[in-house]
């Protein structure tokens, strides 16, 4: 059910059986009247207005942002307003129906009573408001936990593809005796390609230097493989690395640049990464690449084409709307990717 919904719900029910439960516990000491069925539905009503006030001044506010000593020392504050202003409608909706006893009815203890009473009802509905709002903040977290640790499971997936440790290890043996200095590398750079796909999912996001090492050690790989057939430029500006990015995000554009444009090209082609400053400090990050992107429609076969829909989705799920991802033809040989990352992740641990 919507919240917004489920909240008018309860509000309805919670104040309309306070107000029946009273008139029950009435009925039992001395039978029910039309003056107090009035009598308790009006007060049913002011609580149903005055904690709904409470709840706009709450979201009006943004209470729930503050921190936990600010939030109860204002809802206590609040809710000792309202209990004034309870125990005083009290008194005007027994004037208003004729009940009020002055010598009763404005004696201390029935007072102090009145007011206890109203502070252990808006304490309430304030610990059932907060409670709810705590308890779904939580599961929206769980949700969105469970949602990164899909994607990080998939990218995991997509990294240690048999296909490519098929090719690096080919790679690596046929340089084993052309060449063991070359071929003890490329085993380093395999094994911390695969080490860093097994702890990336420690961070949400890391340095871009990091990244940029994985990158270099895939690429190294892929070139023994392609030899002159693959070129690849490096462009990247100092500042830049001052900056956070999702771990196997680069990558998988690299990745899926290697795999869909220049494999499939016979003289081979070209891969540069470019990460430059903006003007207003957001990281942009280009890759271009060797190939054509197809404008294809058409259902995707189980386990394809899931690269690039999970780098939109986890931008998406770190930043918002503040960060950006496109990928287009540039002209009729290349393929380019620009990912902006807001400046706000300078830093992020």
């Amino acid at each position: 059910m919507d919240k917004h919904k489920l909240y008018w719900l309860l509000q309805i029910f919670g104040w309309l059986c306070f107000a029946l439960v009273n008139l029950f516990f009435v009925s039992l000491a001395r039978g029910i009247t039309p003056i107090q069925i009035g009598a308790y539905f009006s007060l049913a009503i002011f609580y149903f207005l005055s904690t709904h006030f409470f709840r706009f001044l709450i979201k009006n506010n943004n209470w729930l942002s503050f921190e936990l000593t600010r939030l109860i020392s204002h809802v206590l504050i609040a809710v000792l307003i309202l209990s004034f202003l309870n125990t005083l409608v009290q008194v005007l909706i027994n004037w208003i129906f004729g009940t009020l006893h002055l010598m009763d009815d404005f004696r201390p203890l029935v007072l102090l009573a009145n007011l206890f009473t109203s502070f252990l009802f808006y304490s309430l509905w304030s610990l059932l408001y907060f409670l709810f709002y705590f308890l779904d903040n939580y599961n929206s977290s769980l949700k969105y936990q469970a949602r990164i640790n899909e994607i990080k499971l998939i990218h995991l997936r997509n990294q240690l593809n048999p296909h490519f440790i098929f090719n690096a290890l080919n790679s690596v043996r046929a340089l084993v005796d052309e060449n063991p200095v070359k071929a003890k590398s490329a085993i380093t750079q395999l094994s911390n390609i695969l080490r860093y796909s097994l702890i990336m999912d420690k961070h949400k996001t890391i340095p871009l230097a990091e990244e940029m090492n994985t990158v270099k050690d895939y690429l190294n790989l892929e070139s023994i493989r392609f030899e002159e057939r693959l070129k690849v430029i490096y462009d990247v500006e100092k500042k830049a690395y001052d900056y956070k990015i999702p771990p196997m995000m680069l990558q998988t554009i690299v990745e899926n640049g290697i795999k869909h444009g220049i494999s499939n090209l016979m003289k081979g082609g070209l891969i540069e990464i470019k990460c430059t400053i903006g003007l207003l400090d957001d990281l942009y990050i280009w890759v271009r690449n060797s190939g054509h992107l197809k404008q294809d429609k058409s259902p995707k076969k189980k386990g394809e084409g899931h690269g690039l829909a999970n780098t939109i989705q986890r931008l998406k799920l770190i930043y918002g709307n503040r960060a950006s991802f496109k990928i287009f033809n540039y002209g009729n040989e290349f393929v380019v990717t620009e990912i902006k990352i807001p400046k706000q992740n300078v830093n992020l641990e």
